[in-house]
C-alpha cells in the first residue's frame, strides 16, 4: 500500500511532464498511423497527380499549408515575445464604464453584475450599466435585484422591444461617464481583478485605442465546451498575444472588450447604422467596432490577464449557429477592413497588419474549393484519405494541445484531438456556408432555448487557475 500510495504522489508532482509527454506521443501515433497505411495511399497520390482538377488544387493547397506553415512559425515568435500589462494603481486608473446588454438572460445576469460590482477596481472611478433589450422573460426581475443589491451601482435600462446588441449597447454608451468603455456579455463572469488589468493599457499607452479580453468557457461540463475550451485559449491566448504584439488585434471580443470611449464617440452613429449589401447590419458588433478603432490609427491590443468566464453552446445545433454568425461577420469585416488596410491608416505596424489580413483571407476565400476537394477525395479514397486527415489532423492538434497544457496545466488539453475530429468532420462546412449566405442577417441563436442557469457561481482555489465552479440550484 506504502508503494502504491507512493506511486500516486510521484505521478501527482510529475503530472505536468506527463501530460506533455503524453500529447507528444499522441501525435507521433499520428505520424507512425501514416506511415503504415503508406501502401494504402498509392492510388491517392495517382489521382491527385493525374486529376485535371483536384492536382492544381492541390499544388495551391501546398502553398497555402507552407504559407500557413511560415506564418505560425511568425505568430510564436510574437507569441513568445508578448507580456500582458501589468495592473495599475487606483490613482493611476481611467474612470471606466461597463455595460452589460441582456436578452432573455434569466438569472445569470445578475450573477455577471455581481461579478462586476464587486470587482477591485476603485468604485469612484466605475459605472455599471446594464441594458434589457425588451427581454421576454425574467431578466429584468433579476436586473432590478442585482440594483438593489448593490445600491447606486448599477444604472438599469429598459428597452420597449428588442432592438439587438448593437442598439442596446448603443443606449447604454450614450450615458457613459467613463473615459474608456467596456463591454461584457450578460452571461459572463469576470475574475476580482479582470476591470483593472483591462483598464491598465490605457494608462501610459495613448496609442492604445482598445483592449481585448482573455475568453475561457464557464459551462464546460459536457463535451462541446470542453472542446471550446481549449479551441478558445488557441486562438484567443496565442494568436492574440501575437497579434497584440503587432498592435492590431483583429476582434475584440463582446464578452469582454475594452475601448476608449472619445474614439468610440467619434464613430457611434456609423457603427450604430452600419449596413452591409444594403441591409442592416445586426451581427458583428465587436469586430465591426475594432475595425472603427483600427482605422482611426490606433493600436488594438490583448490582456491575458483579464479574465472572463463565459457560456458557450452545448449542443450541435447551437453551435453551427454561433459559428455561422461569426463566421459572416469575419466575411463582412475583412472586407470592410480592405478597404483602409493599405492605405497610410496609421504610423507604425501597417505591413504586419497587412499580413494578417492577407492569411485570414486566404484562408477564408480557399475554404469552398477545398471543401469541395475534399468531398471528393472522401467519395473516391475514404480509406487513405481519413487516413492522412486523421494522422495529419493528429499532428496539428498538438500545437493547440501543448499550448493548453503548458498554460492551464490541466489534462483538458486532450480535448484539441477531440475537437480536431469533430471540426474535419462536422464544422469544415461551415465557413463556405457562410460565405455563400454572408448577405443574410440576424443573430440566429437568440431563440434557442436555455439550460436551467446556474443559481450562484463561486471562485475556486488558487491552484485551479480562478476557473469558477459552477453550483446549481
Amino acid at each position: 500500500m506504502h508503494s502504491i500510495a507512493s506511486c500516486i504522489a510521484r505521478v501527482k508532482q510529475h503530472r505536468i511532464s506527463i501530460l506533455k509527454y503524453s500529447v507528444f506521443l499522441f501525435s507521433i501515433s499520428g505520424f507512425i498511423a501514416m506511415v503504415l497505411f503508406s501502401h494504402e495511399m498509392v492510388d491517392l497520390r495517382a489521382t491527385v497527380a493525374h486529376s485535371p482538377w483536384i492536382h492544381p488544387l492541390s499544388q495551391v493547397g501546398f502553398c497555402i499549408a507552407t504559407a500557413t506553415a511560415l506564418f505560425y512559425l511568425w505568430l510564436a515568435f510574437n507569441a513568445f515575445r508578448y507580456k500582458p500589462v501589468p495592473g495599475a494603481a487606483d490613482q493611476d486608473l481611467p474612470t471606466l464604464t461597463v455595460v452589460v446588454p441582456a436578452y432573455n438572460e434569466g438569472a445569470l445576469v445578475q450573477q455577471t453584475l455581481r461579478s462586476l460590482a464587486t470587482s477591485d477596481y476603485p468604485p469612484e472611478k466605475l459605472q455599471l450599466i446594464a441594458v434589457d433589450d425588451g427581454s421576454k422573460d425574467d431578466t429584468w426581475t433579476y436586473i432590478e435585484n442585482a440594483t438593489r443589491e448593490f445600491p447606486g451601482q448599477i444604472i438599469a435600462i429598459r428597452q420597449p422591444k428588442n432592438g439587438g446588441k448593437r442598439k442596446a449597447l448603443y443606449e447604454g454608451f450614450r450615458q457613459a461617464t467613463g473615459t474608456v468603455l467596456v463591454t461584457v456579455d450578460s452571461d459572463s463572469i469576470v475574475d476580482k481583478d479582470t476591470l483593472r488589468n483591462l483598464a491598465s493599457p490605457f494608462v501610459n499607452d495613448p496609442d492604445c485605442g482598445a483592449v481585448a479580453g482573455n475568453v475561457r468557457v464557464l459551462n464546460r461540463k459536457s463535451a462541446i465546451p470542453g472542446m471550446l475550451e481549449v479551441s478558445f485559449v488557441f486562438s484567443f491566448e496565442f494568436v492574440r498575444s501575437a497579434q497584440s504584439v503587432l498592435r492590431t488585434v483583429f476582434c475584440t471580443p463582446g464578452a469582454l472588450a475594452a475601448y476608449r470611449t472619445d474614439l468610440v464617440l467619434n464613430v457611434l452613429d456609423e457603427w450604430l447604422n452600419q449596413t452591409f449589401l444594403g441591409r442592416e447590419a445586426n451581427i458583428g458588433e465587436d469586430r465591426a467596432l475594432t475595425n472603427l478603432i483600427l482605422r482611426q490609427g490606433k493600436s488594438v491590443l490583448f490582456q491575458r490577464n483579464a479574465m472572463v468566464y463565459t457560456n458557450v453552446p452545448e449542443k450541435y445545433q447551437g453551435l453551427c449557429k454561433m459559428l455561422i454568425r461569426w463566421g459572416r461577420s469575419n466575411v463582412r469585416e475583412s472586407i470592410k477592413m480592405g478597404t483602409f488596410v493599405f492605405k497610410n491608416f496609421r504610423t507604425h505596424h501597417r505591413t504586419s497588419a497587412r499580413i494578417l489580413w492577407i492569411i485570414q483571407c486566404m484562408w477564408t476565400a480557399s475554404s469552398p474549393l477545398f471543401f469541395l476537394m475534399t468531398l471528393s477525395l472522401i467519395a473516391l479514397f475514404p480509406v487513405p484519405f481519413l487516413v492522412v486527415s486523421v494522422g495529419g489532423g493528429t499532428m496539428w492538434s498538438t500545437i493547440s494541445a501543448l499550448f493548453y497544457a503548458s498554460r492551464y496545466r490541466n489534462r483538458d488539453a486532450f480535448w484539441a484531438y477531440s475537437y480536431g475530429v469533430f471540426h474535419f468532420c462536422a464544422l469544415a462546412w461551415i465557413t463556405p456556408y457562410a460565405i455563400f449566405t454572408v448577405k443574410q442577417t440576424g443573430w440566429l441563436t437568440r431563440d434557442l432555448a436555455v439550460e436551467p442557469v446556474v443559481a450562484h457561481i463561486q471562485a475556486v482555489a488558487p491552484e485551479n487557475n480562478g476557473v469558477f465552479a459552477v453550483m446549481p440550484k
